[in-house]
């Protein structure tokens, strides 16, 4: 099953076509990792599958309802995702209503009271290994421990679609192995479709499901991750992930 289909999708800054993407599938319940070169319109598609920005051309497809040139995402679609960012950006408030913020806004729309929130929230700490950080002042927290919270921010909320724009960038290699891990279980316990913009081709291969390689704009491959690095169709893509493409 599809959880997100693109069709003759573009983004065009000025005369410049940034993503040019003539349809593409999502699979529902995978990981996909997106690879490619800094500027190859990675974050870009992102932004625009995350309702941020509207394409220039074309349409995304996401729960039903489209995102376009001119219509964006209603909100009830919208909360069916979430986006972590490279820089965590922290409330000035304790991790735990840093956590609880998705639920928060939602409280009462949804009818969720205190007990339900706490417990969530608690089952998010537990997965990102925060228990003992909840009381503490988000902004003092260390760069891994703010990739965290932000991670679990995002999966408080349950959503059916998590994109997370190169989430490890800047992070030791102990907490790129928890977020790596939180991600897995995510995807494992909640079916939540995952599309993850990572530079890390090791990190690709070792959560992905699926790859999508973007150059210039365009997908020159998408495939199971073990063929796209084993086998690819496109020459482009094997010097890509051998690291002879110069970038």
């Amino acid at each position: 099953m599809t959880v997100l289909r693109i069709d003759k999708l573009k983004k065009i800054y000025g005369s410049v076509p940034v993503v040019d993407i003539p349809y593409l599938e999502i699979k529902r319940g995978k990981i996909t990792a997106v690879i490619g070169p800094s500027g190859s319109g990675k974050s870009t598609l992102l932004s625009m599958i995350n309702g941020q920005d509207n394409p220039s051309e074309g349409y995304i497809e996401f729960a039903g309802q489209t995102a376009s040139p001119s219509l964006s995402y209603p909100l009830s679609a919208r909360r069916k995702m979430a986006m972590v960012f490279q820089k965590p950006v922290m409330f000035n408030s304790s991790v735990y209503a840093n956590i609880a913020y998705g639920l928060e806004v939602r409280k009462k729309d949804f009818s969720l009271d205190k007990k339900y929130i706490s417990e969530k929230v608690g089952m998010a700490a537990k997965l990102t290994g925060l228990e003992s950080k909840l009381r503490q002042k988000a902004v003092t927290l260390s760069g891994g421990e703010a990739g965290r919270v932000s991670v679990a921010r995002a999966i408080v909320t349950e959503p059916e679609l998590l994109l997370l724009d190169e989430p490890t960038a800047s992070l030791d290699p102990q907490n790129i192995s928890v977020i790596e891990d939180m991600i897995r279980e995510v995807n494992r316990s909640y079916g939540t479709s995952v599309i993850i913009v990572t530079h890390n081709m090791f990190q690709a291969r070792r959560i992905a499901d699926e790859v999508i390689f973007l150059l210039d704009g365009k997908v020159v491959e998408h495939g199971e991750t073990e063929d796209v690095f084993e086998n690819p169709s496109d020459p482009r893509t094997r010097q890509f992930v051998s690291g002879e493409m110069i970038c």
